[in-house]
């Protein structure tokens, strides 16, 4: 009767440890999951309420100077990233001479395109410019055409002429139509596209001249916040607006100088959320992710900036955040 009882006790011994094993999985699943959705949910909030705090600093305050917001909220993200990197929170790579002659061709278009993004947004609802953020998606794929020998498939090309034809009729629907804002956001479109087509190159060169022969998100957020100040000053004397700032009333209201620094952590938040979320799910599902927080970021756009709207302007706007979705689930399949 012994070994008959030394193998049921090791049965049921083996069946607890199924049941372990069972409950370990389902827990580490669980945990996997409610990671995924916390950073998404936090990736969509911060860079939501980005958009909108710059758009209520731009307008609601009618703040003139674009390039000085940008410098600030750039000065900001450096002061955070540095005391994380001192306590050890986070590793960062020195910055080196070297380093930063790499660098800086890519960090003059990333401050171009922060600029330009200003600039748009003074003068375009965001709704619009939501919409017309999608010009970037088809110059980058023509970009990875020509320059990497990259193709794609037509349901990639058919999503990117329904981007076309929501931007050109909301530009036409547009109520509030105005001329230099919509120059300013094409701009945009053509330094965005162009930041993330040479983004991989400059990646690749630079992590030869660091130490550890490794460029992570945190070193490229140093890089670029710290590389533009210089920049951005010169810029602030460039188009005059210092004799704005010595001008406007708005600097010395704590009301004013707290929503600026609130954006300057929305910035930083951006960076170090996207980067949380892209580690917990993927490339594939961030690009849709992205996509579909353009719904919800337009329709707050409408309503909290009272924004005048007809059913031609809403049709274009919805098509076109559309259009958005279907060009990320053609990326998704063109990948897989």
């Amino acid at each position: 009767m012994k070994p008959f009882e030394n193998d049921g006790t090791d049965l049921e011994d083996g069946e607890l440890e199924k049941d372990k094993d069972k409950a370990t999985r389902s827990n580490m699943a669980t945990k996997v999951y409610n990671q995924a959705l916390l950073s998404g949910l936090a990736y969509c909030i911060s860079s939501c309420s980005m958009i909108l705090v710059n758009k209520f600093v731009l307008s609601s305050y009618n703040f003139n100077a674009g390039i000085f917001l940008m410098l600030y909220q750039n000065l900001i993200s450096v002061i955070i990233v540095s005391i994380l990197s001192l306590l050890g929170v986070i590793s960062t790579e020195p910055l080196t001479w070297r380093l930063v002659k790499v660098w800086l061709p890519v960090n003059v278009i990333f401050v171009g395109m922060l600029i330009t993004s200003m600039f748009s947004l003074k003068y375009i609802n965001v709704a619009m410019v939501t919409v017309l953020k999608n010009v970037t998606n088809v110059i980058t794929a023509v970009g990875e055409m020509y320059l990497f020998n990259k193709h794609h498939d037509n349901k990639v090309w058919a999503a990117l002429f329904l981007m076309i034809i929501s931007a050109i009729s909301g530009g036409i629907t547009d109520i509030e139509f105005h001329a230099l804002g919509y120059a300013w956001q094409i701009v945009n479109c053509f330094l965005t596209a162009s930041y993330s087509l040479t983004l991989r190159r400059v990646m690749d060169t630079a992590k030869q001249y660091t130490k550890s022969g490794n460029l992570n998100e945190f070193s490229m957020v140093m890089l670029n916040n710290t590389l533009s100040l210089p920049l951005g000053i010169i810029l602030i004397f460039v188009f005059r607006e210092v004799d704005y700032l010595l001008k406007t009333p708005l600097l010395k209201s704590p009301e004013f100088w707290s929503v600026m620094t609130l954006s300057g952590f929305l910035g930083l938040a951006i960076s170090f959320t996207s980067m949380w979320f892209l580690h917990q799910t993927g490339a594939t599902t961030y690009s849709l992710v992205g996509s579909l927080n353009k719904i919800p970021l337009s329709v707050a756009g409408i309503v909290l900036f009272h924004v005048p709207t007809s059913l031609e302007n809403s049709a274009s706007i919805f098509f076109g955040l559309v259009a958005g979705v279907f060009f990320a689930r053609a990326k998704m399949r063109e990948r897989s």
